[in-house]
This record gives C-alpha cells, structure tokens and sequence, in this order.
C-alpha cells in the first residue's frame, strides 16, 4: 500500500500525516488538512472507499506526485 487505486478516508489520512500534513480539522463543510501553505479538503466519512480519481485530485492538490506516493507503500 499505497498504489494508485481505491483507498480507505483512514489508510487516506494515515499516508497523509506520513508525507507530513497535520490534521484532519474540521472546516465548513469538510475536514482538511495542511502543510505550510498547502491545505486539503478531505472527502466526507462514507462507508465505501476514496476512488481513483479523486485520489489524483487529492494528491496533484497536495503536489505530491503518483511515484511518492507509492514509494511511501514500500
């Protein structure tokens, strides 16, 4: 874990803190997280997982590029 594909909103977050962003805060109508100057709005709490898409957008939001991420799985 991580590859690109589904992932749970906790795995979601637990890599998150992993590559250094603090939170989840609760917001307006989403939690985020943040890094310095960069901020993430997190997906609401469902009960399926965060698909791939979103997860791009998540993670080219947070500048972090698709090799990092699945770095951080090894």
């Amino acid at each position: 874990m991580p590859r690109l594909g589904p992932i749970s909103r906790n795995n979601l977050i637990r890599t998150l803190h992993q590559l250094g962003f603090e939170g989840p805060y609760s917001g307006g109508k989403h939690q985020f997280m943040a890094k310095g100057d960069k901020t993430l709005r997190l997906p609401n709490p469902h009960q399926t997982d965060v698909g791939v898409e979103l997860l791009k957008r998540i993670l080219r939001q947070a500048e972090i590029s698709r090799a990092e991420w699945e770095e951080m799985g090894e």
